[in-house]
């Protein structure tokens, strides 16, 4: 808790914070200290939140375009929705979930009724979900795949 303050009171933003802040090996290897139903991360997001409120300090996110209107100017830039979704699978096969998340997330909201990138949202999240420890991350994962299977395979 400590790190998260004092990198607060330097005038680190949120995503600074996250990227620095650790927790020594051991406490994790202590059976109450490891991440069964939280995680490190998202404690620090509640103390971000209990001591600096919403808002992360990157001033794109004051008043931010709709996502869709966002993802889809990014997709169009990255010459389209299948070229970012592919490039998301290949981000999962190099192990790099976090990025390949990000990436399908502007692909599907750039199109959100194509079968075809919910196919590969639900292989993505699936993947990610099996890469897990904690209950919370293993559920928010498992829950948007099962969205996306639904859609891909029109249940």
């Amino acid at each position: 808790m400590s790190q998260t303050i004092d990198l607060m009171n330097e005038g680190a933003s949120l995503d600074e914070i996250l990227q620095s802040v650790s927790l020594p090996a051991e406490w994790l290897e202590r059976p109450w200290m490891r991440p069964v139903d939280d995680e490190p991360e998202f404690v620090i997001r509640n103390i971000w939140r209990q001591y600096g409120g919403w808002w992360d300090l990157d001033p794109a996110y004051l008043k931010p375009s709709p996502k869709a209107e966002l993802a889809g100017e990014l997709v169009r830039l990255g010459g389209g929705a299948e070229v970012i979704a592919a490039r998301a699978q290949e981000l999962v096969d190099e192990g790099d979930f976090k990025l390949a998340c990000h990436l399908i997330e502007l692909a599907v909201a750039s199109d959100p009724t194509s079968v075809s990138l919910h196919g590969t949202r639900a292989e993505i999240y699936d993947a990610r979900r099996m890469a897990e420890r904690s209950l919370m991350s293993i559920g928010i994962f498992s829950a948007a795949a099962a969205e996306s299977r639904e859609i891909a395979d029109g249940s």
